[in-house]
């Protein structure tokens, strides 16, 4: 291919399917997808049985969430190529995305690849999807029985059975497999961590000392220690844990180490630790704590981070929205779970699966539009580019994509726990439900939150702006922004939330 074609797509000659298939995939890795699209267009009026220029444009079109065309261009590519196990695998996973039936697409996929495990869990998590957490579960243990060693599986099963109210057997799989191959220092580190992201600190501690038995000690176990000790408020145990490992590197460890010096205390410490490694890869990981330490101390640095207000947006969508009441029915009938996820913020409730908004449903497609026509008038509204501010570095001109949408819904005293999202570039709530007068309660009462950290830090921090939420009303922030919610006394309160992705 020539320098010309690495420049831009189109220069790429559509008669050469090679060359053309090679410059859009390189339109796919350089966010330049419409470029690619219009390539393949002439591509294939040329070469229209090339199953690989109709695949690369189901990616293409999947990249953009426009996954009705995406689904339809795998589908001609598996026609064209009933055996190639990746275009199989590519057609089950945007019809699953898009909120079409699936299972029988994995299905096949599963038979052209029988031990790939990025098709066996989509396959769980399109059984989830039709037929609920039973089944999915169902198929996830019967793979686990035939290969007790797959890690992933393991994870799945435990995220899959928290989801169903289960949350007495939610490490079974685990424990099924250790029984047989007790000796597995690999799933005895998955356990112990899966019970830490449960936060059921004293079960891990057990689980660490049944681990060093089988395995003996090492690092990931001295480490998992001093984190369950630290978030039971064994404040010098766990200080004697962390100074024993090593400093620098690792930032899951600084991460822990911050959090530690925080709770106890030493703020300063903590921003000592946090400092030389906020402009790493890793960054919107520090941000959250180190905010939390400047803030403690009364670093006028906290006002750069976080004081300004105009990081904060509040949008009223209801006009561009569709009809509220419709768009709540939809919703409500992706909620398969009966309890709350494992890893996420949601307490007393129930949060979807997958990335909503690359769903074809009418209401999902007005709401993206919606979405995407707040968050560009947003991003036009914050201050200047500073090359050194975790949230306004990004450049403005490219397109609003998302790496992450989903829709909570919460019953009774639900709320979210104080977190940050370390995978966006600005974090969302938006209201479509909530609860009437009567049963919510007195104001703030589940009202957002901003700024306030995780109660287990023991911070006194309250929060610096609080939201009422209101029908229609976007709220939008920095995704490494402390948020949770205040719980309303009764009711429902169902939401559609969503990170924007960070600008390439």
């Amino acid at each position: 291919m020539t320098s010309a074609a690495l420049l831009s797509p189109l220069a790429a000659d559509p008669a050469d399917a090679d060359s053309a298939a090679a410059a859009a995939l390189g339109a796919l890795r350089a966010g330049r997808e419409e470029e690619g699209l219009a390539l393949l267009e002439q591509a294939r009026a040329h070469h229209p049985n090339d199953a690989r220029l109709w695949q690369i444009g189901g990616l293409l079109h999947r990249k953009l969430d426009d996954l009705e065309p995406a689904v339809a261009a795998f589908a001609k590519a598996a026609v064209l190529a009933p055996g190639n196990a990746l275009i199989a695998h590519g057609h089950a996973r945007a019809a699953l995305e898009a909120g079409l039936p699936a299972i029988d697409l994995f299905e096949r996929a599963r038979a052209l690849a029988p031990s790939d495990g990025s098709v066996l869990l989509g396959l769980a998590a399109a059984r989830f999807a039709e037929l609920g957490p039973d089944s999915a579960i169902e198929g996830v243990e019967a793979q686990l029985r035939a290969n007790p060693g797959w890690l992933p599986g393991h994870a799945l099963a435990a995220r899959l059975h928290h989801m169903a109210g289960r949350a007495d057997a939610f490490t079974l799989s685990y424990e099924r497999a250790l029984a047989a191959a007790p000796a597995s220092a690999d799933l005895w580190r998955e356990l112990v961590s899966v019970l830490i992201q449960a936060e059921r600190h004293e079960e891990a501690l057990a689980a660490i000392a049944r681990a060093r038995s089988a395995v003996g000690d090492q690092p990931a176990f001295v480490l998992s220690e001093a984190i369950c000790q630290d978030e039971l408020g064994h404040a010098g145990i766990a200080a004697r844990l962390f100074a024993s490992l090593p400093r620098g590197g690792d930032v899951h460890l600084a991460i822990h180490r911050i959090r530690h010096l925080l709770r106890s205390g030493r703020p300063a410490e903590a921003a000592e630790v946090a400092e030389p490694i906020s402009g790493g890869p890793e960054a919107n990981l520090v941000w959250p704590y180190l905010s939390l330490a400047w803030r403690l101390l009364g670093d006028p640095r906290w006002d750069w981070l976080e004081g300004d207000e105009s990081l904060v947006g509040v949008y009223d969508l209801s006009d561009s929205l569709p009809p509220l009441d419709a768009l709540a029915g939809r919703l409500r009938a992706l909620h398969v779970a009966t309890a709350q996820p494992l890893e996420q913020s949601v307490r007393g409730g129930t949060q979807t699966d997958g990335h909503l908004f690359a769903r074809i449903d009418p209401e999902i497609r007005q709401l993206r539009s919606a979405v995407v026509a707040a968050v560009e008038r947003h991003v036009a509204s914050l201050p200047a580019i500073d090359p050194a501010h975790p949230t306004l570095r990004h450049r403005r001109d490219t397109r609003v994509s998302f790496s992450g949408s989903w829709s909570v819904r919460l019953t009774g005293a639900g709320h979210h726990a104080n977190h940050i999202h370390s995978a966006g570039w600005l974090s969302s709530a938006l209201y479509v439900a909530l609860p009437d007068e009567a049963q919510r309660g007195p104001p703030p009462a589940g009202w957002l939150t901003l700024g306030e950290p995780q109660s287990e830090l023991g911070l006194d921090l309250p929060p610096f702006r609080t939201i009422e939420p209101r029908p229609g009303r976007l709220v939008l922030f920095p995704s490494t922004m402390w948020h949770g919610t205040r719980p309303f006394e009764a009711g429902e309160r169902l939401t559609v939330a969503f990170d924007v992705a960070r600008p390439a």
